[in-house]
């Protein structure tokens, strides 16, 4: 059975999005870290599925299909566009990043038959609405968090709506010279 796994930056008050909705905060601290930046390459480099939601997507795909993107991150980019992408969108009518499907059905029945497929394991990437609904359906597998060194004061958080939160076991840690704490949690 595949695994999904959730991979976001969060604020240090627990926000994944400023109160603006936007996520360039986590961004501004991660330049002058050369180990921290080795860690998001070589995560870019495995195999994976991208999960995504609209407002995820749209931003994704704004920025890594692009030259701007090869020249900042040329690792992450390559890596972004040649892994299989899955957007999650009732609004959407067509996708335009390569190796992207788009899907129109409920994203927890959706993930349920995605999960007892054969293939790579799956990352879901920021899209908040879908994280707390699958955290809610018991589909998530494991998250994967860096906390970045920033307040906020306000935003929003993966966990909306949740009302029966899933139990979780520490099962990796990682600290980087920029503050930065990589946190890995199964759930049980």
């Amino acid at each position: 059975m595949r695994k999904l796994i959730v991979f976001n930056s969060i604020s240090l008050d627990g926000y994944f999005t400023d109160a603006k909705n936007q996520i360039g905060w986590a961004h501004q601290q991660n330049q002058d870290d050369s180990e921290y930046q080795e860690f998001v390459a070589d995560n870019a480099k495995g195999e994976a599925e991208l999960l995504f939601g609209r407002v995820t997507y749209e931003m994704m795909v704004s920025f890594w299909p692009t030259p701007a993107a090869m020249q900042a991150a040329p690792d992450v980019a390559e890596g972004m566009n040649k892994m299989p992408k899955v957007v999650f969108s009732k609004s959407l009518d067509k996708v335009d990043w390569q190796n992207t499907k788009l899907v129109k059905g409920d994203p927890a029945a959706e993930v349920k038959k995605m999960k007892a497929e054969d293939g790579p394991d799956m990352v879901l990437m920021g899209s908040g609405t879908i994280v707390s609904l699958l955290t809610q359906h018991k589909l998530i597998d494991e998250y994967q968090l860096v906390v970045i060194p920033a307040v906020l004061g306000a935003g929003r958080t993966m966990f909306d709506g949740v009302k029966d939160a899933p139990s979780l076991n520490l099962t990796n840690s990682r600290t980087f010279k920029n503050g930065n704490v990589f946190l890995c949690y199964a759930t049980t």
